[in-house]
């Protein structure tokens, strides 16, 4: 994954560095913004991850915090990093704010685990398939509905990376392989393209059958993200709506970790799902 940056997972990275360097020196806020001359606030964004911080800024936190010049450049090179623009920050409007992180930290996966209750999955998404979803919204013009999905075509790039692809383990709900989006034949072309990026290496699908009945994630879909870099601890990301919610504490993510494994159990074989896609390719036939 090292040929993949984003500057969502620097700034990320960079915030847990700055709040345990703050905790660690025993110090406030309030005292590190005055021995910076900023505000409190902006060592909260910081230590938030909310805004790419200025590198002067971190390079007086850093000297308040008594680290050297070595443990000073990584953090400033980290800052810097992190104020670089990333290829989605181009579509402007047509990314939520609240989305614009999760795409940030995408860029730089190494694993993917999710569970998807009522869709295929974005990566696995046929481009009719994504535009049929998308305009199912009345509150999305063609227009708008069109540049978001420019910008999930343009994610699926992460499929074509060969040895670099993230491993994904997805388990899709079979009430998605049967929902009828955009018609039959969008919904064939769309299950031809599961069947065939279930057979790369990496990749793991399993469908979680109808007849399995009621089951411990029946509140929603949710992904967990994992990271290269041990530094980068994993995050859940769970959407509703008019946003979403990111969990990164550990109790949070091993919950989350348990539940996949629950619903992994549950669910049919790769290949015994791969019999079932073919199964509902041909009763739409």
């Amino acid at each position: 994954m090292a040929s993949r940056t984003s500057p969502t997972v620097r700034r990320r990275r960079l915030a847990s560095e700055m709040r345990r360097l703050r905790r660690e020196s025993g110090k406030t806020r309030e005292e590190a913004a005055r021995f910076a001359d900023i505000a409190p606030a902006t060592v909260s964004r910081i230590e938030a991850a909310v805004h790419a911080p200025k590198v002067a800024d971190i390079m007086a936190l850093c000297k308040f915090y008594g680290l050297d010049d070595e443990r000073t450049d990584v953090l400033v090179t980290l800052a810097r990093q992190s104020r670089q623009r990333g290829w989605w920050q181009k579509y402007g409007d047509a990314i939520p704010a609240w989305f614009e992180v999760y795409v940030g930290l995408e860029e730089e996966v190494s694993e993917l685990r999710t569970y998807q209750s009522e869709v295929i999955f974005g990566l696995l998404q046929t481009e009719a398939y994504a535009r049929a979803v998308l305009l199912a919204d009345d509150n999305v013009s063609p227009d708008d509905g069109e540049r978001m999905l420019e910008v999930r075509m343009r994610r699926q790039k992460l499929l074509d990376e060969g040895p670099e692809r993230p491993k994904l383990w997805i388990i899709q709900n079979e009430a998605a392989l049967r929902r009828e989006v955009g018609g039959r034949a969008v919904m064939h072309e769309q299950l031809d393209r599961l069947m065939t990026i279930s057979q790369l290496p990496g990749v793991t699908i399993q469908v979680l059958p109808l007849s399995s009945g009621a089951h411990p994630s029946m509140h929603g879909s949710f992904e967990i993200l994992g990271f290269p870099d041990r530094r980068d601890p994993d995050v859940v990301y769970v959407d509703y709506r008019n946003g979403c919610i990111y969990l990164e504490g550990p109790g949070e993510v091993d919950d989350y970790a348990q539940l996949f494994n629950q619903l992994r159990a549950r669910a049919l074989g790769p290949d015994e799902t791969r019999a079932l896609i073919g199964e509902v390719v041909q009763r739409m036939a």
